[in-house]
């Protein structure tokens, strides 16, 4: 059975119940995630005893917006419209990651899911040797890639054919205004280091462990168009789906993209003797990935 038969298989009911939104549960989400950047900052600007490694806890807990700027491009964390748009473009000025950009790359993504040649995310290989390994997940092409687009984007140089003309003013303006926020951030630097201990530094510290997160979302899977078997779900702890917005059920994502995070796993439960790709874990997947580098 393929994705697009299973979903055939759900009972009307089901499909729109796990479609529904609310506001209620993402709020809760974001007050969780938010109150613990917060409190890390505190830590960090505090001193605190083992303030660097809440460093790297910082830093992981930040990185990983990404995977709430990436649901609100699909409208689903909340059942507001300016909850999840200025949700998204928050978590686009903390990441060097244009919402208003990133939303219709994400969105080809879905379209073409690991299809060569159409889905977006495959125009950077994913690492076959060991030194593309340590690249991809040291964040530097990342943050470069991304500062790459932000200019671009600021320019209105914009070729990519995902991208609708209607959209192009839109994502000018959002990429100048994060040029805009980023020249007072520097600015800010000559009068205190703060933003640079709670949020810039973290963010490079963090940024691998995203890296090797969303890796295992796709890397290593089919070249085909069945959800199934070109999307990986990943078994992990609480912890990690707290931080990823529910995301690790990434199979469950791609089938329905609709279902907004907190009700993924009911349809994981759904889902259940159907899914090609599982993995037990993050440091299973990683460590069968290097295994297979040369």
């Amino acid at each position: 059975m393929d994705h697009k038969t299973f979903i055939s298989q759900l009972p009307a009911e089901t499909l729109a119940n796990l479609n529904a939104t609310e506001n209620a549960a993402g709020i809760r989400h974001l007050i969780g995630h938010a109150g613990l950047i917060a409190a890390l900052a505190l830590w960090i600007a505090q001193g605190w005893p083992l303030w660097q490694l809440a460093l790297v806890m910082q830093g992981i807990t930040i990185c990983f917006l990404f995977t709430l700027e990436h649901e609100a491009t699909h409208k689903t964390p909340f059942r507001s419209a300016p909850l999840n748009e200025w949700s998204g473009r928050i978590c686009g000025v903390l990441l060097l990651l244009p919402f208003e950009w990133f939303r219709y790359f994400h969105l080809a993504h879905h379209r073409h899911t690991n299809i060569p040649g159409k889905d977006p995310e495959l125009a950077e290989s994913k690492p076959e040797t060991v030194w593309q390994y340590i690249r991809h997940v040291s964040g530097l092409p990342y943050w470069l890639g991304m500062a790459r687009v932000t200019l671009d984007c600021a320019r209105g140089r914009m070729d990519a054919a995902y991208i609708p003309a209607r959209a192009r003013p839109r994502i000018i303006r959002e990429a100048r205004i994060m040029l805009g926020i980023y020249a007072g951030v520097l600015t800010s630097l000559f009068f205190t280091p703060l933003l640079f201990w709670i949020w810039l530094l973290p963010v490079l510290l963090g940024q691998p462990f995203l890296r090797l997160y969303l890796l295992a979302e796709h890397g290593r899977c089919a070249f085909v168009a069945d959800m199934f078997q070109n999307t990986r779900t990943t078994h992990t702890g609480r912890i990690v789906r707290f931080l990823a917005w529910n995301m690790p059920y990434h199979t469950e994502h791609h089938t329905l993209p609709n279902v907004p995070f907190h009700k993924l796993p009911a349809l994981h439960n759904h889902m259940q003797g159907h899914h090609g790709v599982l993995q037990n874990g993050y440091a299973a997947f990683t460590a069968d990935y290097v295994r297979d580098l040369h």
